[in-house]
């Protein structure tokens, strides 16, 4: 008679590696390493990641929180077997989503789930997101990494986290702070960053292009190109905050900077934008004339080269370009806050290339 599988041979069995999974704990160390905060505190049990909240240095100390993924860009990083930049995304979409409130990003923590934890593959995904935690100034103080046979194939992965900032009880920033006369300050993305890869993905397949060829950008396939991580705006965006009269954020995700800037937007006022202060960029035109997409819905879905807006006091305008110029951002006047009725009003053509 057979011996019966138990323990993790049994596991083994079912398709779930326990040596892998602690393999790629081991090997994921040193990247983690590199976020480390001082208010960090060991927890020797690694069931927790624990952080001290120096109270003494806030007069009203408020959490904020923020969750997110990276959406089929995942599919695309598993279809070019590149899996170094996908977590700079993850990180991305958590604490620029954070600092929208004017909170400093303090923390995260991180999700993968795997059809096969193969231990290289899962420390570059967290070599990235130590990265983006890394730029953020945030730390990484824990996650998990979970293996999930015949719920996906094994080369199959995605990713998740959330991410914990604070700020002080009367400097939340948001829509209750802008005035008409405000200026619109637009800063860079650096492409589509995390979002409409379904349409993307739809338009790599209907148009059969070639994704290691040559693409819109010189010197990097169209690969490349579309998994150019998502620009961490964090740091910058806390910067321009200590320095400057900011009375709003709008982080540009899906639905374009029209609805993302109106989020941020009292309902007495409206925010005019002017496409003739700056060009999308060869990436967004490419698929735009390769799926045929009107421009009303690639600026519906895409951020059209803006991934961050400030709202700030007019007579700061100039000091807050100066100050995003310095730290190596590109940044421009988008307009001007009127009187309105909460909306965005994008007007003009984009420039050239």
């Amino acid at each position: 008679m057979a011996a019966e599988n138990t323990g993790a041979g049994a596991y083994a069995a079912a398709g779930v590696d326990i040596a892998a999974g602690e393999r790629a704990v081991d090997l994921m160390k040193r990247h983690v390493a590199r976020t480390r905060r001082p208010e960090q505190v060991t927890d020797a049990s690694g069931f927790a990641g624990l952080f001290r909240l120096d109270t003494a240095k806030y007069r009203d100390p408020v959490l904020a929180t923020s969750t997110d993924g990276v959406g089929t860009k995942v599919m695309l990083a598993q279809q070019l077997d590149r899996h170094d930049t996908i977590g700079i995304d993850l990180v991305a979409m958590v604490v620029d989503d954070l600092v929208v409130s004017g909170a400093e990003p303090l923390f995260m923590t991180d999700y993968i789930a795997a059809g096969s934890v193969v231990p290289e593959r899962i420390a570059e995904i967290v070599g990235g997101i130590a990265e983006g935690c890394h730029q953020a100034g945030c730390a990484l103080i824990g996650g998990e990494t979970a293996e999930h046979p015949g719920a996906m194939d094994p080369h199959e992965y995605d990713l998740a986290g959330a991410g914990t900032g604070v700020v002080e009880g009367d400097a939340v920033l948001g829509p209750n702070r802008v005035r008409e006369g405000d200026a619109v300050i637009a800063m860079a993305s650096s492409g589509p960053h995390s979002n409409g890869y379904s349409l993307i993905r739809r338009i790599v397949d209907e148009a059969d292009l070639d994704l290691f060829a040559e693409g819109p950008q010189p010197g990097k396939t169209l690969g490349e190109a579309l998994l150019t991580p998502t620009r961490v705006y964090a740091a910058d965006c806390v910067a321009l905050t200590a320095e400057v009269e900011v009375h709003a954020y709008s982080h540009v995700t899906g639905g374009g900077l029209a609805a993302n800037l109106a989020r941020s937007l009292p309902d007495h006022v409206d925010a005019h934008v002017d496409r003739g202060t700056w060009a999308p960029g060869p990436l967004f035109d490419h698929l735009a004339e390769k799926g045929g997409v009107a421009r009303e819905d690639m600026e519906a879905t895409f951020n059209m080269g803006v991934g961050m807006v400030a709202i700030v006091a007019e007579q700061d305008a100039d000091r807050a370009l100066d100050l995003l110029d310095g730290r190596g951002l590109a940044a421009w006047r988008l307009g001007s806050v009127t009187a309105g009725k909460g909306t965005t009003v994008v007007e003009g053509e984009y420039r050239s290339a």
